[in-house]
């Protein structure tokens, strides 16, 4: 949703950073992908310090975009590269909550955590299914922008269940929602 309605709205302000950055789109990918994963180690111990690294992550993500389009350097294999490791992200971080919520007698949250990985995974599956087919599939109420707001407020909060629920649910009505959205664009 963040996605669809701002599109690459950081592109401007953030352009004068962008241009002196010298690494590579890639590089701040991988570092990204490595910031998020010590927070996901981090999580079943400290939460709140995995919450701030989920965000300081989540900004290196935003980064590699940014500085590809500004400086040009746009690539079908950075766009690869950063889906792929979204998902082990996604992944990490999720199945780190599930472990913490577990090591708290949690049961519920650890289900919920897990079932929102799902929801995550066939979020991406149904907009690159559908990009498969030749159908665009960027809506949805819960892409990962706001996934990773959501996680990293849960951590630092500690109000892990309400906001697993919310998780969980919108996730799942997002696929739904992509489900339709394709439907609608296609025959038959």
């Amino acid at each position: 949703m963040l996605s669809a309605k701002l599109g690459h709205f950081l592109d401007r302000p953030l352009e004068p950073i962008a241009r002196r950055i010298r690494l590579t789109p890639n590089f701040l990918t991988v570092t990204g992908f490595l910031i998020t994963s010590v927070a996901a180690v981090t999580i079943p111990f400290n939460p709140r310090i995995g919450g701030g690294l989920i965000l300081l992550g989540g900004a290196f993500d935003v980064l590699d975009g940014v500085v590809a389009r500004t400086n040009g350097r746009v690539t079908e294999f950075g766009a690869f590269l950063d889906s792929v490791l979204d998902r082990y992200s996604d992944a990490f971080v999720f199945l780190a909550i599930a472990w913490y919520m577990i090591m708290h007698g949690e049961e519920t949250g650890a289900a919920l955590s897990i079932g929102t990985l799902i929801g995550a995974f066939l979020i991406s599956y149904a907009r690159a299914r559908a990009e498969g087919i030749g159908r665009e599939c960027h809506t949805g109420l819960m892409e990962r922008p706001e996934r990773v707001i959501l996680v990293s407020v849960a951590c630092i909060t500690g109000y892990f269940l309400p906001i697993l629920w919310l998780l969980f649910i919108l996730t799942h009505a997002t696929v739904i929602q992509r489900i339709i959205h394709v439907r609608k664009q296609t025959p038959g």
